[in-house]
């Protein structure tokens, strides 16, 4: 009985190695080494600034010229970029209310420049009229029409007459003005086709759309050629006065400024001159 009790003991100390080594873990428990992030690093190239763009919104009359300025202060002050923004002045002024963003803004009247000042949108301190211009009356090359002046339009023959929109265009603006206190205005407002800056006007003009059309004198001068011809210029009482200025969410006011002292001074005087605008010098 003793050795029977011995042999058990011994299978029982067995089975329990077995069981032992069964719950061993065939692999070693690995160890894990945390995995430091990398920062990108941006490459920077020694001497290589980053070009300063502002952008200019100018009345459509001004397009050759300040195209001209545009390129001639790039030249002159480099790492400076100029987008140029043409247009009716009323729509421009619209968009400066809206937020777009503008550092400079030249208009083809007092009007709209007036509505952005008093609305503190512009810096009336950087405020300056800069060039003027004189409003003529135009009629395609091949016209057979007999106008030779502004009466000549209430000719029944005369159907269609080009002008800005009085609304948005200074251009339409001064027409109007003129129209009126020629005692015109009620025999031709139907007569009228209008566009929505002075180039259109022009263009109408151009291509024999309209049977005569109200433009600047330097955007008949910049008519392709052999398209217009110029019947008379056309007085109006309030002059035809282009102001500039700095916008006020201007986020590169000192460069604007600069522009605008380009613009107002000895060079951008002459360019202005080189397109036919009465400058200020």
């Amino acid at each position: 009985m003793r050795k029977e009790l011995i042999i058990l003991i011994v299978l029982l100390g067995v089975f329990l190695a077995i069981g032992c080594a069964g719950n061993k873990s065939e692999t070693p428990n690995a160890t894990v080494t945390p995995v430091t992030p990398v920062t990108p690093v941006t490459a920077v190239t020694p001497g290589i600034t980053v070009p300063e763009t502002i952008t200019v919104s100018a009345a459509a009359s001004l397009t050759e010229a300040f195209t001209d300025m545009a390129a001639q202060f790039e030249k002159e002050n480099p790492g400076t970029n100029v987008s140029l923004n043409f247009g009716s002045s009323g729509s421009l002024r619209m968009q400066i209310e809206g937020g777009a963003p503008v550092d400079v803004f030249a208009s083809a009247d007092e009007k709209q420049m007036n509505m952005l000042g008093n609305k503190s949108l512009i810096m009336n301190s950087s405020r300056e009229d800069f060039t003027n211009n004189s409003l003529v009356l135009i009629v395609p090359e091949n016209s057979t029409l007999k106008i030779t002046s502004t009466q000549d339009l209430t000719d029944p023959k005369v159907q269609k007459i080009g002008i800005g929109n009085p609304d948005t265009v200074p251009v339409g603006g001064y027409t109007k003005t003129a129209l009126t206190e020629a005692g015109l205005w009620s025999q031709l407002e139907n007569k009228t086709i209008p566009g929505e800056d002075v180039k259109q006007v022009l263009v109408y003009v151009e291509r024999g759309e309209v049977d005569a059309g109200f433009v600047y004198a330097t955007d008949a001068k910049s008519a392709q050629p052999g398209t217009i011809k110029i019947v008379t210029n056309v007085s109006v009482s309030t002059p035809v006065t282009y102001p500039i200025a700095v916008v006020s969410s201007s986020n590169h006011k000192e460069t604007a400024q600069k522009f605008l002292d380009f613009v107002t001074g000895k060079e951008g005087q002459n360019i202005l001159k080189e397109y036919g605008f009465v400058t200020q010098s």
